[in-house]
């Protein structure tokens, strides 16, 4: 009962939203929603629900710890969404900068669309079964989409036609991939069916060529959705252009359900002796992930497409830390969730920095301090988390990853990362330092000071709050749910 409720009651209170008409209501719903999903998550880790439907869908720990992020990142997009609706009400328009922010999108479209995005990924994280597995991905795509397409601008037309097209592309060649899995399943003997437990005991029987083919397929297809280079060319326009609580989720919760469908699929090859291939494809793309964001981050004048290219440069960090093995393991479904809480937390200041400046032109931000100074604070504190310095998680994830490459052989591989991080450092720092400090003429530096409500400035402080906590302290329950789930990697 667990399990089906974790996706039908923000599915069903999407479908509610769509029809209610008082926006408090409305927004009370969308709230109440993401207290009860958090619940039962929490439930979750006390008392693990049993598999249903034949173990199609079921929640393991490796699912536990993307259902986790996605529902708290959620709840937190949730409170912020409350203070920002009011400010967006439906029909309102915007002068901002080339007119880049107004709605004429009814609100119920947003709080509904945004539920059962919520209800899409979760089934991401409780499927086993990768037919089920295929659609959830796919739904996540549908229901996102007016998300991206709020404010209607026809910048906002096109980042949501480039994501549409892009991922649909990826999830046909994941739909193939999935395609030659069940071949290989057909194969066996008794025809196994396409659940991650029994590929995963029947693995021995399953015809290597079909299982290679079938995962280079579905890299190809989930990295697309994943943000992986070079399939990474929706991302940057879609977290640009949609409402930052809205990029908020996309970065920190949707390219995780991506990345978690690639390890499904590399359980089975683990299973089946075939780990290496899939590490190597891991690391190279993902190594060519942070190349590819270092370039351009560097110099970047938006600041959401800036933390866009961020993103996908921590696709590439998780994807080596897999990709390089055994503590390696470890340290990408750490960094996973590092991520998720400091670019969460970024965004959702990025969309304070946004109302109060109407520009997402760093050359229009300055002194933030004297205008923000309770986002400034965070804004500060969310490059420290992002550039994984010390005493923020991100810090200890990382090493955890660099230290790995040197003990498993790849000394180039963790040299060329760690040159990397200090580029993007170095490029970030001068973004955010000049955005904090600087007085660039007509740039906006003489507004007045802003009414920063609680609903805009707590959210993203308890996200930031988590990422330094977890920097300074690693939870028992957290360490061993996350060497759980290593070992359901091949990890001894």
């Amino acid at each position: 009962m667990m399990i089906l409720a974790l996706v039908l009651i923000p599915a069903l209170a999407g479908i509610v939203s769509f029809t209610v008409k008082s926006s408090r209501t409305r927004r009370t719903v969308l709230v109440s929603t993401a207290i009860v999903h958090l619940a039962l998550t929490g439930a979750a880790w006390l008392w693990r629900p049993e598999p249903i439907f034949d173990g199609w869908l079921c929640l393991d720990a490796l699912g536990l710890v993307f259902l986790s992020v996605v529902s708290g990142l959620f709840f937190m997009a949730a409170v912020y969404a409350v203070d920002y609706l009011a400010k967006e009400p439906s029909g309102t328009r915007r002068d901002f900068e080339e007119s880049a922010l107004f709605v004429n999108e009814p609100e119920a479209i947003f709080a509904g669309c945004l539920l059962l995005f919520q209800s899409t990924m979760t089934l991401v994280t409780l499927s086993h079964n990768f037919g089920v597995l295929w659609v959830a991905v796919e739904a996540t795509t549908l229901s996102s989409a007016p998300l991206i397409y709020f404010h209607r601008h026809h910048r906002s037309l096109e980042a949501t036609w480039k994501y549409l097209v892009i991922c649909s592309v990826g999830i046909a060649l994941a739909l193939l991939g999935t395609f030659f899995l069940a071949h290989a399943a057909g194969l066996a003997s008794g025809n196994v069916p396409l659940v991650v437990e029994e590929l995963i005991k029947n693995a021995s029987e399953l015809e290597a060529p079909w299982l290679k083919a079938a995962f280079i397929f579905m890299l190809v297809g989930y990295g697309t959705k994943m943000g992986l280079a070079p399939l990474h060319s929706w991302l940057p326009d879609a977290h640009s252009e949609a409402p930052s609580v809205v990029s908020a989720l996309l970065s920190g919760a949707l390219l995780n359900c991506a990345f978690l469908g690639i390890l499904r699929v590399g359980q089975v090859l683990g299973a089946a002796g075939l780990g290496e291939f899939a590490q190597s494809l891991l690391l190279f793309f993902g190594l060519m992930s942070v190349l590819v964001a270092t370039v351009f981050i560097i110099g970047q004048l938006d600041y959401k497409r800036m933390l866009a290219y961020s993103s996908i440069e921590h696709m590439g960090i998780i994807a080596i830390g897999v990709g390089i093995g055994g503590m390696g393991v470890f340290g990408g479904l750490l960094h996973a969730v590092n991520h998720s809480l400091a670019k969460g937390m970024l965004f959702l200041v990025a969309g304070n920095i946004l109302a109060h400046y109407r520009s997402k032109s760093t050359s229009a931000v300055s002194n933030m301090f004297a205008g923000l100074p309770r986002s400034s604070v965070l804004w500060m504190a969310g490059f420290l988390a992002i550039t994984g310095t010390p005493p923020f998680g991100s810090f200890i994830s990382e090493l955890s990853i660099i230290r790995a490459a040197f003990a498993s052989g790849h000394p180039i591989i963790a040299v060329t990362l760690m040159v990397a991080l200090g580029v993007i450092f170095v490029g970030m720092a001068s973004i955010f330092l000049r955005m904090l400090y600087g007085t660039a003429p007509n740039s906006g530096q003489n507004l007045p000071l802003a009414k920063e409500s609680l609903f805009s400035f707590v959210p993203p402080a308890v996200l930031c709050l988590a990422v330094l906590g977890l920097g300074l302290y690693l939870p028992p329950a957290l360490n061993q749910v996350l060497l759980e789930a290593s070992k359901l990697l091949g990890v001894k």
